[in-house]
């Protein structure tokens, strides 16, 4: 008994699809026949996929760069197939508009199957050689379902399988994606080196362990946050490289079984040119259709992006604690109100999003391991969820960044009076005469200054030490937060 939430589907789409006075389509294929919404640009295939598959509610559709890369993938099959004289040139061109319509946004209402679906991919495969076919026939004059002019299986899908075509379509799009993600990367590293640039020669104590550590500037701090994220940008930025490596023209496990010998080199560099980007074929076609190493890569790449990130975000929300009784070295632009009962209170909303969706781009991570680790011999059943999982954690990401960016890098500000005082009572300063007075001494001034309360310069002074002149010389800003070690000569004065 079918899912009565994919009949409800049905039923609406029919409703939907079907206008006044026009009667469902009926298709037949090998399992018996089914009736169709009139106005449905997908087949028999998408319609027991809509019975099967009722599980997230969720179709293809919501991963656009998905839709792109599958249209770009049947484009350069059609292509070569004419170029190999396996596809009259009329079907072909017929294929290619089709194709052109999806690229440019239209049809997409028409990828209706769930993106959680079992079949390795072969639902949404049909998905498109359906809706290409129809649209098609469409523009040929011909009314959906007459196949014969125009066939999803032997025209659409000719020298192709799900098996090669789907992560081939995969890659192109996490292609866009990752282009689309490394862009807004860049412009918050670009954010944080801008803040940095304002905070110059603001000094504060730096902390390890959460404990105090010694004197830092928080221009030095927020341009760490814009170097890790640098590095990152790295780091996808090969990845994104891995991802022009495809398998199109292996058909169903690599042996290019009822495809032309040609068609591989032939549909890569159709695909190439159609996408602009570098497309190779992979030297074994066997081992490129069951591996799906370059899928994990991406995703363990973005969650290390995502969990330093975080990280960041922790720092922000850390700094910028309070504002009584934290931090409060940073103020964070207040974005909504915090409370529903504690009046005027402001929470760090921005970078609490941004570690939420650190945690979602983890835990997809791990589902996307197992799946991959699940794959049996010539082929990885499970495409289907890694797609779902990588095209979801890069659009949660490229949001973050994005809001992160604009709704509250942008606007912080820094309590310049707070880190000035606690740069004037801090300890930790020893740290710096250490090398000068050595560290038995400056551990026991340590200990006195805390007990008493005491400056530590004067404390050193009156203990003869170092000059008051020799004091400001050490203690100044930039030999504070610049590392500048033992000098010559320093040893000859240490006491």
């Amino acid at each position: 008994m079918a899912d009565p939430r994919a009949e409800e589907t049905f039923q609406k789409s029919i409703h939907t699809l079907t206008p006044d006075g026009a009667s469902p389509r009926t298709e037949t294929d090998g399992l018996g026949s089914r009736q169709l919404p009139a106005g449905a640009y997908w087949g028999i295939n998408v319609s027991r996929a809509l019975d099967n598959f009722a599980i997230s509610g969720r179709p293809i559709s919501v991963y656009p760069d998905l839709l792109f890369g599958y249209a770009c993938v049947k484009q350069a099959a059609a292509r070569a197939n004419a170029e190999l004289g396996v596809l009259d040139a009329t079907r072909a061109s017929l294929i290619d508009r089709a194709c052109e319509d999806i690229k440019a946004g239209r049809l997409h209402d028409q990828f209706v199957v769930d993106v959680m679906q079992g079949g390795a991919g072969t639902s949404t495969n049909m998905n498109f050689n359906e809706v290409i076919a129809n649209r098609g026939l469409e523009l040929a004059g011909h009314p959906k379902g007459h196949y014969q002019h125009l066939d999803p299986n032997d025209h659409v899908n000719r020298s192709q399988s799900t098996n090669d075509t789907y992560p081939t379509a995969l890659k192109v799009g996490l292609m866009l994606s990752l282009e689309r993600l490394l862009t807004e990367l860049l412009l918050l590293e670009q954010a944080f080196r801008d803040k940095g640039q304002e905070f110059a020669g603001i000094v504060k104590i730096g902390r390890t362990q959460l404990q105090d550590a010694v004197p830092m500037t928080l221009q030095q701090e927020f341009e760490g946050f814009a170097v890790t994220l640098s590095e990152e940008h790295a780091s996808l930025r090969d990845v994104a490289r891995h991802l022009g490596e495809i398998n199109l023209g292996a058909t169903a496990i690599g042996t290019g079984i009822a495809a032309d010998p040609r068609f591989a080199e032939a549909a890569r560099a159709h695909l190439a040119d159609i996408t602009g980007r570098p497309i190779v074929t992979a030297p074994d076609l066997i081992e490129a259709t069951t591996d799906v190493g370059v899928f994990m890569e991406v995703s363990g790449t973005l969650k290390r992006t995502a969990m330093k990130l975080s990280k960041i975000c922790n720092d922000l929300r850390l700094l910028g604690s309070g504002p009584q009784a934290g931090f409060n070295e940073i103020n964070l632009p207040p974005m909504q109100a915090g409370s529903s009962i504690m009046p005027g209170k402001v929470n760090p909303v921005i970078p609490e999003v941004v570690n939420e969706v650190a945690f979602v781009v983890a835990g997809g991570d791990v589902t996307l391991t197992m799946a991959a680790e699940a794959g049996q011999l010539q082929l990885n059943a499970f495409g289907p969820v890694m797609a779902h999982v990588l095209f979801e954690n890069l659009k949660y990401m490229t949001a973050a960044m994005a809001t992160l960016r604009v709704n509250c890098v942008r606007g912080i500000t820094a309590n310049k009076e707070r880190l000035a005082r606690q740069v004037e009572s801090f300890v930790g300063v020893i740290t710096a005469l250490m090398p000068h007075i050595g560290y038995a001494p400056a551990a026991r001034l340590a200990r006195e200054a805390l007990a008493t309360n005491a400056s530590i310069a004067d404390l050193v002074v009156s203990a003869g030490l170092l000059t008051r002149e020799q004091l400001d010389e050490l203690l100044s800003p930039e030999r504070l937060t610049r590392g500048h070690g033992v000098e010559a000569g320093d040893e000859e004065g240490m006491h």
